[in-house]
């Protein structure tokens, strides 16, 4: 009979934890890389270059890959043999592993979980609790797969209903367009065919957790319906153009990932859901003989690639920028920025355009300025903040014409790309809209020299922060004319892959 010890849970949980926060997993890195060298995008491949060499910051300075730790989800076999040395329950074990972990002084992870989603919303501190699901299996240990889950790719989720003839092939070429970038991408689509509509949604995340394996699929062939599916679905959402963080490309997915599950002959439930460029998740097994053990993978797993900067790319001084410098700006273009910008989101913008509304003097002036949609991490040691990469903008667009309208903001940097809403708000103020790579938070964080909070300091990560930076990378996302470059680039390379295609056969 296997006894496991409540504190063998504990430190198990908060240690996987903390490794997956500055470790990526090695097949994650290798799919990474391939795809790296195949991109012909130029403004894809910088993207990808800036994934990769944050990766390995990361791993160096045991830091998190993004500022968004993610919320823990974590899936549980208990073998029916297991007894228990321990006084509390299994869901309070694993939630005290994810308060240590979070908690960690050495590495800071940002607390993200909101408590009473639709009322207050209240920050619970410690980024408890987890969402756990349970199983209980023949033998006589305990396996645990621990993920961590960001939100902007979690909110790209998907559910239907098809009819039993409906093609999924359709839907998903359908549906993933319409995610646009916000969960990150390049990833690893999740999907869950058939069951019930909760099974979908569920095997679609743990679809998740799977190692990629596309292409020694492809090397050895399709065997059954599911591996088939997998390899058609992979080539025809690359050839949807999308690619890195949406700015068009070669490469869009890493792998797809499919479970299924018998069904009711009236009902064909289909989920998906994707794992963005900061993909953490990790499997261990407690046997009674002690907590488990991570081993640190060799820095030799991560290629060493530097961005190439060349004489297109803009260095830009925030405190001196005016309306016509960015008049010049194309969708596409690359800059340095360098001086200071404020920092907001939800909740901050949510403050000021209340503020507005009332006629109140809002705590900061905009007049001129750049605002960063972003939640950093706590700094640690010498560090001005904590890695702090973008949050995902649309959710900022029903803010937008008020902000501009009202403060004289000059432009906004955040991820993906902006809704209609947004857009309009920006050509008709001559605005303009930058991206940061999602996925890259600590090597943004490099940029940062200073970071002081000036606003709201009751919203934790989400107050208003002025940072001071140094060559912090960004693209011209929407220019003033309101052109934008997550419109003009899928549609380049949709049409440039449909091409070779064309030509190859």
């Amino acid at each position: 009979m296997t006894v496991i010890r409540q504190q063998d849970v504990i430190q198990s949980v908060a240690d996987a934890l903390q490794y997956i926060s500055y470790y990526h997993p090695a097949d994650f890195i290798k799919a990474v890389k391939e795809a790296y060298d195949r991109e012909e995008s130029k403004s894809a491949k910088d993207a990808i270059a800036q994934i990769l060499i944050n990766s390995r910051l990361c791993a160096m300075g045991h830091r998190p890959i993004c500022q968004d730790t993610g919320i823990v989800t974590v899936f549980v076999k208990v073998g029916m043999q297991v007894q228990w040395d321990a006084q509390v329950s299994l869901t309070d074990m694993i939630n005290e592993g994810v308060r240590q972990a979070y908690t960690h002084p050495d590495n800071v992870l940002r607390a993200s979980i909101l408590s009473d989603p639709d009322g207050e919303r209240k920050n619970t501190g410690d980024n408890t609790p987890a969402v756990i699901h349970y199983e209980i299996v023949p033998g006589d240990r305990v396996e645990i797969y621990v993920a961590a889950k960001g939100g902007g790719s979690e909110a790209k989720a998907k559910f239907v209903m098809l009819n039993p003839s409906d093609s999924v092939v359709d839907w998903v070429l359908k549906t993933v367009p319409a995610m646009g970038a916000g969960w990150c991408p390049p990833g690893i689509l999740g999907i869950g065919i058939g069951g019930t509509a909760e099974k979908a949604m569920l095997m679609a995340k743990e679809a998740l957790l799977e190692h990629i394996d596309i292409q020694e699929l492809r090397a050895k062939g399709a065997e059954n319906r599911n591996e088939e599916l997998r390899l058609e679905l992979f080539d025809k959402v690359n050839a949807l153009g999308i690619g890195a963080q949406g700015l068009g490309g070669l490469t869009t997915v890493l792998d797809i990932k499919i479970k299924d599950y018998p069904s009711h002959a009236a009902n064909k439930a289909v989920a998906i859901i994707p794992n963005c460029a900061a993909t953490r998740h990790i499997h261990f097994v407690l046997d009674g003989s002690g907590a488990a053990e991570f081993n640190p993978p060799s820095l030799d797993d991560w290629p060493d690639i530097t961005r190439q900067v060349d004489e297109s790319v803009r260095r830009i001084n925030l405190d001196t920028v005016t309306q016509s410098d960015i008049e010049q700006w194309q969708p596409g273009d690359t800059l340095l920025l360098s001086g200071k910008m404020l920092t907001g989101r939800d909740a901050a913008h949510k403050r000021m355009t209340d503020m507005l509304a009332r006629g109140e003097k809002l705590p900061v002036d905009l007049t001129g300025r750049f605002i960063y949609y972003v939640g950093p991490v706590d700094p640690v040691g010498d560090e001005a903040v904590g890695p702090a990469g973008p949050t995902t903008a649309t959710r900022m667009d029903k803010f937008t014409r008020t902000m501009l309208e009202q403060t004289g903001l000059m432009g906004m940097i955040g991820k993906a790309e902006r809704g209609q809403q947004g857009i309009d708000a920006i050509k008709d103020n001559r605005a303009v809209y930058l991206i940061a790579v999602g996925g890259a938070a600590y090597l943004v964080s490099k940029a940062i020299t200073v970071a002081q909070v000036v606003a709201f300091p009751e919203l934790g990560m989400e107050a208003i922060y002025e940072f001071e930076v140094v060559d912090m990378p960004v693209t011209v996302a929407v220019n003033t004319e309101g052109e934008s470059v997550h419109r003009i680039g899928p549609e380049l390379w949709k049409a440039k892959i449909q091409e070779k295609v064309i030509k190859v056969n």
